[in-house]
């Protein structure tokens, strides 16, 4: 039992000095954090054993007592550590600091040129169309020469600019002589074009000046026989316009252009054409999708032949309404019309669909004209004409409708299909109570047609273009057996290529069918088709410097646009064209 207890008292002073040495080292320790948990403690009272003597020589008795010195025992929970929260984004952007530095902008301007318009060199009496060609150089001479006796000259000046203006002169000449006798032409003339920029408006004017000249060679020449002054015609013409516009035109801005033109023209048997035009529309926007015009338009002219005296006036008013929004647009105007003989109630109404996100529109319309036929017309179209006429208005309507658009990005399309009613429709018949060399203007009172159009073109940049339009026209309640001289058929087809930067080809194609006209005995001659190819060919050499050729009539054809006009054969001439 003594071993026991002793073991026990062993036991317990021990625990008494580990927890003595535990109580100094947290008081060294310093405090905890407020995040770890209460320490509970629990204190023993300390209580002091009695004393006993011991007697000398004996060992000290040991009393069965289970009473403990006083001790302090600390009962400490185990800490279980935790991962401070972290903190949260803040999702408010701050502004940065303003920026106090001046931007420097450089722009690049490209050098300005002029693009001057040129004019295919047909052989008489075919009209081709027109070529337009973009030039490096302000100014150019363009000379050259070639079978048929032909004589070419072409020259514009468009270096004449300043700062708030612009302007240009173009001088032109192409004289020929055919196989036939008496069978040829000599076109001249000269274009001026300016523009004078104000603070608000553009000032523009124009000036051109004509004089061409042809004889009539079309009579049997085993028949007749006639000097050349006998069967010279030439045409004198001098226009001077001017007109004034607004710069830019603002919605709810009131819009303006007025124009007058003041034109003389003539030819070589004392008939003279005065002609005054002006026009002066305006129109305001009443919001992005409305806008409201009204305009009035006139022209005055005084024929004299040696017929007679005669007035050819018009005068229009011309209120409208014009409308786009979305994918609809369209004009909806009913013009009084004051004639030569007549008034009339003159429409002009279109709509215009634009199909979705496409390319494509629809559009649908109903015009009516009044064409005056003046002598420039008139001659323009057939410069063989006997100049003393009856002077007759034409008035057209036109009931239509169609489709237009593009397909990709390299070809586009139109088609339109039209209703005509003409009155008083002008018609070349010739002379056949003389000797046939001269047209007479016959006109129809009353003709109805239906027409079918179509185009597409295929185009890559300047590099290829390829295009193709048609025409088909039906006639009917004519007074006349024929629309005499007037084609059923119209085909043409033109081409430009480069095939590197230095070349440039071009071709055209020519096709009109179904024409007829009158000949001795009151009989009615069908025209042979006309089928005219013909192509141009232009070479740089150097910047300034390039080599052209011009081709018409290659496959030698001996139609006739006009009865009793032979056609040229093939004409081949070509140059120089020198820029400066």
């Amino acid at each position: 039992m003594r071993l026991k207890h002793l073991y026990i008292i062993l036991v317990l002073l021990s625990l008494s000095f580990a927890a003595e040495a535990q109580k100094k080292g947290r008081k060294a320790t310093p405090k905890k954090s407020p995040a770890k948990k209460e320490i509970v403690k629990k204190t023993a009272a300390k209580k002091q054993a009695p004393k006993t003597k011991q007697q000398p020589g004996k060992a000290p008795a040991l009393k069965r007592d289970t009473t403990l010195k006083g001790a302090t025992i600390e009962i400490i929970q185990s800490y279980k550590p935790e991962v401070k929260q972290a903190p949260k984004p803040e999702f408010t952007a701050s502004v940065p600091p303003p920026d106090t530095s001046h931007p420097v902008f450089n722009y690049e301007v490209p050098s300005q040129t002029l693009n001057y318009t040129y004019y295919s060199q047909p052989l008489r009496p075919l009209a081709l169309g027109r070529d337009s060609s973009v030039i490096p150089f302000y100014n150019y001479i363009k000379l050259g020469g070639g079978n048929l006796s032909t004589l070419f000259a072409d020259a514009a000046i468009g270096s004449l600019r300043g700062e708030n203006y612009e302007s240009a002169i173009h001088l032109h000449h192409l004289s020929q002589n055919g196989n036939i006798t008496d069978q040829k032409v000599a076109l001249t003339g000269l274009e001026a074009d300016g523009n004078l920029h104000t603070a608000k408006n553009v000032w523009h004017a124009d000036l051109g000046v004509l004089h061409n000249t042809y004889y009539y060679y079309g009579y049997d020449q085993t028949k007749y026989s006639f000097n050349s002054g006998a069967i010279k015609q030439a045409f004198t013409g001098l226009k001077v316009g001017l007109d004034m516009k607004k710069e830019e035109t603002m919605i709810r801005e009131l819009g303006y252009h007025p124009a007058f033109n003041i034109s003389l023209y003539s030819d070589n048997y004392a008939t003279t054409e005065r002609t005054i035009d002006f026009n002066a529309p305006i129109d305001y926007a009443l919001d992005s999708s409305l806008r409201l015009g009204i305009g009035v338009n006139g022209s005055m002219t005084q024929y004299n032949s040696k017929l007679a005296n005669q007035t050819n006036n018009v005068l229009q008013v011309t209120p409208a309404v014009y409308f786009a929004k979305g994918g609809l647009s369209g004009k909806a105007g009913l013009y009084p019309t004051f004639g030569k003989n007549n008034t009339y109630l003159l429409p002009d109404i279109e709509a215009k669909y634009k199909i979705g996100e496409s390319q494509v529109n629809l559009f649908l319309g109903w015009q009516g004209l009044l064409k005056k036929n003046t002598l420039e017309e008139l001659s323009t179209r057939n410069p063989y004409i006997n100049t003393s006429f009856t002077v007759q208005q034409t008035h057209t309507d036109e009931i239509f409708g169609g489709i237009q658009g593009n397909v990709g990005s390299h070809i586009s399309l139109s088609g339109r299909v039209s209703w005509w009613q003409y009155q008083n429709l002008p018609l070349f018949i010739n002379d056949t109570a003389t000797d046939e060399k001269q047209f007479l203007i016959a006109t129809d009172p009353k003709v109805n047609a239906l027409s079918l159009q179509g185009m597409i073109r295929y185009q890559v940049a300047n590099i290829l273009s390829v295009g193709f339009n048609a025409t088909l026209t039906s006639f009917s309640n004519n007074a006349y057996k024929h629309v005499w001289h007037e084609p059923t058929v119209k085909l043409g087809a033109d081409l430009l290529v480069k095939p590197f930067p230095a070349l440039t080809i071009t071709a055209y194609l020519s096709v009109l069918d179904g024409m007829y006209a009158v000949e001795k005995g009151n009989l009615s001659h069908k025209l042979s088709t006309i089928f005219d190819l013909g192509g141009n060919a232009e070479y740089l050499i150097i910047p300034r410097l390039s080599a052209f050729i011009q081709v018409n009539n290659l496959l030698n054809n001996k139609y006739q646009r006009w009865n009793g006009y032979e056609a040229y054969g093939l004409n081949i001439y070509g140059g120089i064209r020198f820029k400066f």
